[in-house]
């Protein structure tokens, strides 16, 4: 099985990195193979609304989101990782799930694909407040998202009170609950 991880921060090894590392590390101790994508090194642009768009929801635009939409398409399971801003998901979190309106379209409004919700899906996200209203706006984007690409929300990890970089490293509880993240959903099936 392959675990895509999906780093939605801008902050290379910040507390939302530490914590995708653990969950591929849990993956990868049940034998699954790991690959991850760290949203802020692509290239890409927000999803356009493009008046040609495809029926079959292939996306018009062509910039590294052709390689989002191959993992994703080839992942067995996901784990999409983004801390809190302004009370929702990262800009780089936001702005790759957008670019899924092509594949949504083509399921919910043309009806030219039924997706099944067989591949298990992870939310792992962090934040500086302890305001769970945040989180719950978060976790509704991201609960689209993976029904648009065939995930099930199986399994989070929501941790607040985390501002500093490397915060994470001094919580125990995260840090362990990220690693079972991962073994869960490698042993999905």
């Amino acid at each position: 099985m392959i675990v895509l991880g999906i780093s939605g921060s801008p902050r290379e090894n910040g507390n939302t990195d530490t914590l995708l590392e653990r969950a591929l590390a849990g993956a990868k101790s049940k034998s699954a193979f790991v690959e991850k994508i760290v949203l802020n090194s692509l290239k890409f642009s927000p999803c356009q609304e493009c008046d040609n768009v495809r029926e079959d929801g292939v996306c018009t635009v062509k910039d590294d989101m052709q390689t989002v939409y191959a993992k994703i398409e080839s992942a067995g399971a996901i784990i999409l990782t983004s801390p809190i801003f302004f009370g929702s998901l990262s800009a780089q979190t936001k702005m790759m799930i957008d670019r899924f309106q092509c594949l949504w379209l083509s399921e919910y409004v043309f009806k030219t694909r039924a997706v099944e919700k067989n591949k298990p899906g992870a939310f792992i996200c962090v934040e500086a407040s302890t305001r769970k209203d945040f989180f719950e706006n978060a976790k509704s984007i991201v609960k689209n998202f993976f029904a648009a690409v065939g995930a099930a929300y199986k399994e989070e990890l929501l941790c607040s009170g985390l501002d500093k970089k490397g915060a994470v490293l001094k919580r125990e509880d995260c840090l362990k609950k990220a690693f079972e993240i991962g073994q869960k959903i490698a042993s999905h099936s």
